[in-house]
């Protein structure tokens, strides 16, 4: 459909809105085959945050010609054979790195221009894209790993992601947003989506029409990240199934015509949820579909996207086994083992979790004792250590431009060394980030990390992190606080192990970090940081 650039005559529009005005994002797709053909030097620096719209980003440094390519992955759900065409990249062009995002996509690094076109051809043979994956636009669908599976889903979602997704990928009616745009889909009722920290997220509800019972969605909107967090908040609507991608269209309609274009960093959905409120935003929302009140919400406890173990299907004979993928990161060779054992004992299929972990399901019970003794899965098992299987951690400073600090590597090797000198009775979520835009998800985490660089009187400027403690999606979610004190990189892990000892002394049994730090306040726990920085 057709639509009107309304923003055109603001007056003060960032510099991206104006060239965006002249030429889509998405155009860059039609330019690729020229750069790949005469190299890295031929495209233009004003060209190279375009290529966002590609689902790809230069990385560190950028005048080094390497990009990181992120793909698509709809709920997280890949066939075999999208797995071993996404292992054939990582192998062939990416130096052998496999990331799982916080979103469920996958990530490569090290890719050069000239590779763009095969990779592409690749990734279109097994249906699969990275187009959307980045820039102002419909981003990857967060749903839930186990859609179609789940014992705790109220209805399978796996036909309505795809539906929706597919409407979106390479719609220039929705290529031109005021910035990203992330929807989540989800049917569970563990909140496996993180949905109040999506830009919308269909939840699962329940209500009485006509004289019966409906199952369907509840509406929340305008959650985000970043230097300026909000949960997303609740309009009062109910949302049948196959309503949803009007629903879908709708909003991005509204972000499209009414958001802000003026300032990038208060471009984001949750600005204009906050402006208008969730009436104002119901009100506009009727303008486009007739939609009834809301009903009940029937989401529970919140997993945080955690599936460790066997764990029966709904189907009769069937199982799941969730893996823990350390810090989300494996190698083309691994994954192709796992793709191996999928096909072998499961029906081929690979789950990513958006908390960077993955899932074999489909396993006859009958298969299940000869998977567990597959030698793998003493490296990547499903019954993690309490530390490292709750930790997540950003791209950082290896190849991210934004980061500040080195993440991934730093993360891992903290959580393994707390895993071997402290023992807690209930895990501690971790999570690491390497700038305040938070791609690691630092805010909902128990104790949450985020780079910084501080000046020593020794050393000069050096790495360092600051804390921050108590982050929940639980109910309707809270976002961490921080601590007063900033730790140099050096010192973090005893830093964070001396907190963690002080914890250990001072709650109940089976007590989480979350029941902890309500109970005692976080006065207690910055005394606590002081006292532990005093004698540093």
């Amino acid at each position: 459909m057709a639509y009107t650039k309304t923003w055109t005559n603001i007056e003060k529009l960032n510099a991206t809105e104006k060239w965006k005005l002249e030429k889509d994002g998405l155009t860059i797709l039609n330019d690729i085959p020229y750069y790949a053909a005469n190299g890295f030097s031929s495209i233009p620096k004003e060209e190279w945050d375009k290529f966002k719209w590609a689902g790809l980003y230069l990385q560190r440094p950028k005048e080094a010609g390497y990009f990181m390519m992120r793909v698509c992955v709809p709920s997280g759900i890949l066939t075999n054979d999208q797995v071993r065409v996404l292992a054939s990249i990582a192998k062939d062009f990416g130096r052998g790195v496999y990331d799982i995002t916080t979103r469920q996509a996958i990530q490569f690094h090290w890719l050069t221009i000239d590779q763009i076109p095969e990779i592409y051809k690749r990734l279109e043979s097994v249906g699969l894209s990275s187009i959307g994956a980045c820039g102002d636009i419909t981003r990857n669908i967060v749903g839930n790993p186990l859609a179609g599976i789940d014992k705790e889903e109220l209805f399978d979602t796996t036909a309505i992601v795809k539906d929706v997704f597919e409407f979106f990928q390479q719609n220039e009616d929705f290529s031109n947003l005021p910035r990203k745009f992330k929807i989540s889909i989800s049917a569970n009722v563990r909140n496996a989506a993180n949905s109040q920290i999506n830009c919308v997220s269909f939840v699962p509800a329940k209500k009485v029409i006509d004289g019966k019972e409906e199952l369907g969605f509840h509406l929340i909107i305008g959650g985000g990240l970043s230097a300026r967090p909000y949960l997303a908040q609740k309009v009062d609507v109910f949302v049948e199934p196959e309503q949803v991608k009007e629903v879908a269209i709708a909003v991005t309609t509204i972000f499209r015509d009414y958001g802000f274009r003026e300032k990038r960093h208060y471009a984001r959905l949750k600005f204009l949820m906050a402006e208008w409120g969730p009436e104002k935003f119901k009100e506009k929302l009727l303008e486009f579909i007739e939609l009834p009140a809301a009903g009940e919400d029937v989401r529970e406890t919140w997993n945080a996207g955690y599936f460790y173990g066997v764990h029966q299907q709904k189907q009769p004979g069937l199982s799941y086994v969730g893996l823990n993928i350390p810090v989300g990161r494996l190698t083309a060779d691994d994954i192709l083992e796992l793709a191996d054992l999928s096909e072998k004992f499961g029906n081929g299929e690979i789950r990513n979790c958006n908390s960077q972990n993955l899932i074999i399901p489909n396993i006859p019970n009958e298969k299940v004792e000869a998977l567990l003794s597959e030698k793998i899965l003493q490296k990547y098992n499903l019954n993690p250590l309490s530390f490292i299987g709750y930790s997540v951690s950003c791209t950082g400073i290896e190849y991210c431009n934004l980061a500040l600090v080195e993440t991934k590597k730093r993360m891992r090797e903290i959580a393994n060394r707390l895993d071997h000198e402290i023992s807690l009775d209930v895990p501690v979520r971790i999570h690491m980030v390497g700038c305040p835009n938070s791609c690691g998800q630092r805010q909902i985490a128990d104790i949450g990390l985020q780079g910084i660089k501080m000046k020593s009187k020794e050393k000069g400027m050096v790495e360092a992190f600051e804390i921050y403690v108590g982050g929940t999606l639980q109910d309707d979610g809270k976002f961490n606080e921080k601590l007063k004190g900033k730790i140099e990189a050096d010192d973090l892990y005893s830093v964070i192990k001396n907190l963690l000892i002080h914890v250990k002394n001072t709650k109940l049994p089976n007590e989480t970090f979350f029941s902890y730090l309500d109970r005692v306040g976080i006065d207690s726990l910055q005394q606590a940081l002081d006292e532990i920085l005093q004698h540093a």
